[in-house]
């Protein structure tokens, strides 16, 4: 039992069921007992691995990529380099590394890095701190200062909680949690139908809104629409809403139960880029993608990146790096190349950002 169920229990009781949506804000963000809050989940020795953990090359070529992007904003000076959810730092720390063959970007960022887990933060600060850029945290993207921005985001919408709302006998009730007869956290349904949802489907199927995405992504629209930018978002999920229970819980590299241990495992959803693509352009932003993480490492030049390590490198180190690359963009079990998204959101004055090829955002 953990510090936070405790306190979930004592919740339920006194209020009654709560939503999905704040059990997820509870579990993954409550200052005190919160998962983000006050660990490093991440490599083998926590509970899941990103692709910058994989390799540097992941991070290199998002560094490359967010340079690239600033030359066809006209090189403004200063520019904004923002990460959402930067983890222990090591896609920004491979990036800046990659930009150094463009002095005058180096020149022009300075960093922002959003992060909201005072342990992390920390982590941040001893890995970044002889980048040689100036660096600087925010907990939300208002607190950032106005000005051109190129921010990228890896593994980030997937983490922001969601709804869920399950059709019984023709109507859409909202997914709750209560406590069983034996006292326990369990799934039910709210008592009052959702009158605002119209969308059809069979008895039993989940929809799921995520109202938190939905405010990001008019935020960010809207920030790059009136200031000029671009952003790149990556993480797993679907490129068309549909139905589905996508809620998931990871201990220890294994999937587990999502009401076990609040506080003691990472909870995540996979994300519908086509609903957080429709928030964007309603804002008058342009959106590119999603296309799948394999096809878009490939056009930005991952290939070429790694035969140019692995023409330095030991047979040993040689074979790491080729393991490396078919995990970002192998579409087999275990891989990331299509199960994993990259949609990017940018001023319509913009080119189209390397690695994509504009699409219409696809209806409910």
């Amino acid at each position: 039992m953990t510090a936070l169920l405790d306190e979930l229990k004592m919740l339920i009781r006194h209020k009654g069921p709560i939503t999905v949506e704040r059990y997820m804000e509870l579990a993954l963000a409550h200052p005190e007992y919160g998962y983000y809050m006050s660990r490093d989940p991440f490599g083998a020795a926590g509970d899941f691995t990103t692709a910058p953990e994989i390799s540097q090359m992941f991070g290199e070529l998002l560094g490359l990529w967010a340079a690239e992007v600033w030359t066809s904003m006209g090189k403004p000076n200063p520019v904004q380099l923002i990460e959402l959810g930067p983890g222990r730092g090591t896609l920004m720390s491979d990036a800046l590394r990659a930009a150094r063959i463009m002095p005058e970007f180096r020149a022009a960022i300075e960093v922002w890095l959003m992060e909201t887990s005072p342990t992390l933060a920390a982590m941040q600060h001893e890995l970044l701190l002889d980048a040689g850029v100036a660096i600087a945290w925010a907990q939300s993207l208002k607190e950032i200062p106005q000005g051109p921005s190129i921010v990228l985001g890896n593994e980030f919408l997937d983490a922001l909680p969601l709804r869920q709302f399950v059709r019984v006998r023709g109507q859409w009730r909202e997914r709750t949690i209560r406590l069983n007869d034996a006292g326990e956290l369990a799934f039910d349904v709210a008592a009052e139908p959702e009158p605002y949802i119209r969308a059809n489907a069979r008895d039993g199927e989940v929809l799921e809104v995520n109202p938190a995405g939905h405010r990001f992504m008019f935020e960010l629209g809207a920030r790059l629409v009136t200031q000029g930018g671009a952003a790149l978002l990556v993480d797993y999920g679907h490129a068309a809403t549909g139905f589905g229970d996508t809620l998931q819980a990871l201990r220890a590299h294994r999937f587990v139960d999502p009401l076990d241990m609040p506080g003691e495992c990472d909870l995540t959803a996979h994300v519908d880029f086509a609903a957080m693509a429709r928030s964007a352009a309603a804002t008058g932003a342009k959106v590119y993608g999603p296309v799948d993480q394999g096809d878009f490492l490939t056009a930005i030049g991952l290939d070429l990146r790694a035969k140019a390590l692995a023409d330095r490198a030991g047979p040993e180190r040689a074979e790491e790096l080729k393991l490396a690359r078919n995990r970002l963009v192998g579409k087999g079990k275990g891989e990331m190349g299509s199960l994993f998204k990259v949609m990017a959101v940018a001023n319509r004055k913009l080119p189209e950002p390397p690695g994509f090829r504009p699409v219409v955002a696809a209806s409910a």
